[in-house]
């Protein structure tokens, strides 16, 4: 359908309509906005005698690795993040049962300090110049891995808090929840928040921008 959606936006073209009477037209055939803007943007808004095709979107293999990286230590420092901030609440709400076996681990919280320094700062460092790479060449920002990768993380993320709060919620209606576990339960919700509230953001302006 697409491709359908496509050629009859180059045919309207080629015959002398204009974008808006096209678009209009769309939309009384029951086309969604985005499904038109997306076919108006392939072509260049040039007057000239035949629509002209913009560039289709390209994604290098040094962009789609810049990507993956970006995205892995994001989750990193995600993990890593949630992990230190249960060390603290383990400390602060120890649990009585496992004080005999030495409940407290420096080695994690060594592991989640150490995690964070490296890959927070990466993680920040490859977004700027990826910000940066899309501002110089807008075409960058449709990267299909990019796309991919977002979406894949909005679902990890919707998974996790999902299963959190069913989690927390079994535990209310059972009379067992403890201060460490809700205060657990919460530092999850906060993290998987933010990161589902922050490309929420982003894929809802790129189709504002769109």
């Amino acid at each position: 359908m697409r491709n359908e959606l496509t050629l009859f936006v180059k045919e309207s073209l080629q015959q002398g309509q204009s974008r808006a009477a096209i678009t209009d037209a769309l939309l009384s055939a029951g086309w969604q906005k985005q499904e038109i803007a997306k076919a108006m943007n392939s072509f260049a808004d040039i007057d000239f005698a035949v629509p002209i095709p913009k560039p289709k979107p390209y994604l290098a293999a040094r962009e789609a690795f810049l990507y993956l990286l970006s995205f892995i230590t994001l989750y990193i420092s995600a993990f890593s993040f949630g992990a230190l901030l249960f060390q603290f609440i383990d400390r602060w709400f120890p649990d009585p049962s496992r004080l005999a076996y030495g409940d407290v681990s420096f080695s994690s919280l060594r592991m989640a300090i150490a995690s964070l320094i490296i890959a927070f700062p990466l993680h920040l460092a490859l977004m700027a110049k990826l910000t940066k790479s899309a501002a110089q060449d807008p075409e960058r920002s449709q990267s299909l891995v990019r796309k991919w990768l977002t979406y894949l993380t909005l679902v990890v993320v919707a998974g996790v808090l999902i299963g959190d709060s069913i989690s927390l919620l079994f535990n209310v209606l059972g009379g067992e929840t403890t201060w460490r576990f809700f205060l657990k339960s919460l530092v999850v919700f906060l993290i998987g928040g933010a990161i589902l509230g922050f490309y929420l953001t982003g894929l809802q302006k790129e189709e504002k921008e769109s």
